[in-house]
Order: structure tokens, then sequence, then C-alpha cells
């Protein structure tokens, strides 16, 4: 091989070389481009998903919120009831009680509070008329 051969031969390589360097470099930069934007991307996704996160959960919670009123009030309701069933039922026992104990000749509170009025009222009586025979 001749000189000037070998010189462009040389020259072709460092031609060669200086391309493949270049593209390697914009492979790199490309690649670096690509990692750039995939991380911007990334946030901004997160942040959207993120945020239709918050979004569903306050939905959520809003008929979460809903549903506990309703059973709530469902429970209220159901307690009224109860009660007012109770009140009923405790109204009826007294009333057939109290016809048994009539019944059977047992008088009532009134009866006796009357009864016991009436006690007094006699123990008066006789205390007073015993006053009088004493003073004769």
């Amino acid at each position: 091989m001749s000189e000037k051969q070998n010189e462009e031969n040389h020259e072709h390589s460092n031609q060669l070389a200086e391309k493949i360097k270049d593209s390697a470099r914009q492979i790199w930069l490309a690649g670096l481009g690509a990692y750039t934007k995939a991380e911007e991307d990334a946030g901004k996704i997160f942040d959207k998903l993120v945020k239709e996160g918050e979004e569903i959960e306050n939905k959520t919670r809003g008929a979460v919120g809903k549903r506990i009123r309703a059973v709530e009030d469902t429970v209220g309701e159901v307690k009224d009831k109860a009660t007012g069933t109770w009140d009923k039922l405790e109204g009826l026992f007294d009333q057939r009680v109290s016809a048994a104990l009539k019944r059977l000749g047992i008088p009532n509170h009134t009866e006796i509070e009357d009864l016991l009025q009436q006690i007094d009222d006699l123990k008066q009586r006789v205390n007073t008329l015993e006053k009088e025979k004493s003073d004769r």
C-alpha cells in the first residue's frame, strides 16, 4: 500500500469513527430526552391519578355518609316503634293486672289511699269525742 492510500484509509477510518461517535452521542441525547420526558409525564400522570383518587374518595365518603344517615334514621324509627309498642304492652299489662286484682277484691292504690284518709278522719273524730267526754 502506498502512503497516500494509507492516509486515505486513515482519514476514512477517522471520519467513520467521528460519525459513529456523533451517532452514539445522538442516541445518548435521545435516550436522555426520552427519560426526562417520561419523568415529566410520570409526574403529571401521578398527580392526575392522585386527583382522581381524591374525587372518588369524596364521592364514596358522600355515598357512605348518606347510607349511614339512612341506617340511623331507620334505627331511630324502629326504636320509636319498639318503644311505642312497649308502652302499649305496659299499659295493657297494667290494665289486666288491675282488672284481675279487682275481681279478687283487692283494692288498688287509690282505694287504699282513700281508706287511709278515712281512718285518719275517724281517728280525729274519736279523739275529739274523747276530749269532749273527758271535759264533762
